[in-house]
């Protein structure tokens, strides 16, 4: 059932998107890009996650990206709940508009509440993550972004997140 919820939603994410440029002109194309991800899962201890990272760039050159991301995300569960944002500047490299190389640095406030021992903790944590991936194209200048990034870093015992290895998905409009 979650691989049909998220199947469909990165179908109609994908539809909607390739909508927007559809009818756009080359000529018409300014250097300024958009675009972002949306994630939500489910698990067990009713967990309950909803995540979305905006992104505005702007063109440096043909290949060449620069900007600023953000994140905010909100879980729940039977034993905790905690809300999270983050902010910081992008780069990232188009290989022929199929693969891209990329690197941010995000700058996380974290709130956090255990439910249980009714503790309550904030706490702020910096990533610079490298990577990159595949682009596939869902319109005139409108794409879809699949790639793997890796938090350079992340401190196994120190830090909140629980793996240095971040997969991606997003959509990117303006290129």
């Amino acid at each position: 059932m979650k691989k049909l919820i998220i199947s469909l939603c990165v179908s109609c994410s994908g539809l909607l998107f390739s909508q927007v440029a559809v009818n756009a002109s080359p000529e018409s194309n300014n250097r300024w890009t958009f675009g972002g991800g949306i994630g939500f899962g489910f698990g067990s201890n009713n967990y309950f996650n909803l995540s979305a990272a905006p992104r505005v760039g702007y063109r440096l050159t043909d290949d060449l990206e620069g900007g600023v991301l953000g994140s905010v995300s909100w879980q729940k569960s039977n034993a905790y709940s905690s809300t999270m944002f983050g902010v910081g500047p992008f780069l990232n490299y188009y290989i022929a508009r199929t693969f891209f190389v990329s690197a941010n640095y995000q700058h996380y406030f974290i709130n956090y509440k255990d439910k249980f021992y009714d503790f309550k903790a904030n706490a702020d944590e910096d990533a610079l993550y490298l990577g990159g991936g595949y682009m596939q194209r869902i319109g005139n200048n409108s794409y879809l972004q699949l790639g793997l990034m890796y938090n350079v870093l992340w401190k196994e015992n120190s830090s909140i997140f629980s793996s240095g290895l971040v997969p991606n998905i997003g959509f990117v409009v303006g290129l």
